[in-house]
């Protein structure tokens, strides 16, 4: 092995121990193994930013795209909403949401189409005091597992698909991958509808962004429109809608007033600042 050879491995080494320890985001790590790679002459300073241009990240940028529009037209939850009444138990939850994430990993992203169920399951979880990573994680498997039946649903299927080109002329078809993808996917469901009971049933999540945020004490700055409707009314006005908030300081001009009294009046073109969870009822 040579040098070059074995600084590329340490590279990648290096960047699935960043991914597994998790203590900064996947972008930034990326962007960090990439630069060091450059530093040292791994990659080339001139193509350090080819991979951007190549129609592998194009094409998934798409597929991404095309999975957002298909979440926010509502489809999805259209579909779903007379079935969720029905599921009541775990035997039913499971089985109904893995074949549901499979379908539509077929048709989009896989991504994007766990992406899309998330909320209903969450919602299912909550109604019928399920836990929801017994829920979640057997979706995660089905959407990958799900992705392997047609070209468009995993990343991998399309950049063998590229290679395939390059070396044959003649690229993957969109439902190529069918006869494996679809036993894969099949045997796959199976387990999952009977192995999902191998999952934790007491394991607590860490609180949600609702609960931290109810908890820190922040503060905030909210600037009063130009013209105001409901300039001159008091300081004890603005708290009184937004409980647990207090203002600190309000901003005039340059002028800041520190010595804030409930009947301070609050004008047009002011910013005030408020510590709180719910500061100056902004946030």
């Amino acid at each position: 092995m040579t040098l070059p050879q074995g600084e590329a491995f340490g590279l990648i080494a290096l960047a699935v121990g960043m991914f597994a320890w998790g203590r900064f985001r996947y972008d930034l790590t990326s962007l960090g193994v990439l630069l060091a790679g450059v530093l040292i002459g791994v990659v080339p300073a001139k193509k350090a930013f080819d991979g951007f241009s190549n129609e592998i990240v194009i094409i998934i940028g798409a597929a991404l795209v095309v999975s957002v529009a298909i979440a926010r037209s509502g489809v999805v939850d259209a579909a779903m909403r007379p079935l969720l009444p029905r599921l009541k138990t775990e035997q039913s939850q499971v089985p109904a949401l893995v074949i549901i994430t499979m379908l539509v990993s077929m048709l989009t992203k896989n991504v994007g189409a766990l992406a899309m169920l998330m909320p209903a399951a969450l919602q299912i979880a909550r109604s019928t005091g399920v836990s929801p990573g017994r829920l979640l994680m057997p979706m995660s498997f089905a959407s990958l597992l799900g992705g392997l039946v047609t070209l468009i649903g995993t990343s991998p299927n399309i950049i063998v698909s590229e290679v395939r080109q390059e070396v044959s002329g003649h690229p993957f078809q969109l439902f190529d991958f069918a006869p494996v993808g679809l036993g894969l996917a099949a045997v796959g469901a199976i387990f999952l509808t009977f192995g999902y009971r191998l999952l934790p049933k007491d394991r607590v999540g860490s609180a949600g962004l609702d609960a931290a945020l109810t908890t820190i004490v922040y503060t905030t700055e909210a600037k009063v429109p130009d013209p105001w409707k409901h300039s001159g009314q008091t300081v004890a006005t603005l708290t009184a809608l937004a409980a647990g908030s207090a203002v600190t300081a309000i901003m005039r001009g340059r002028e800041r007033l520190i010595a804030i009294e409930d009947s301070t009046p609050i004008m047009d073109g002011t910013s005030s600042s408020c510590p709180a969870s719910s500061a100056c009822s902004t946030s």
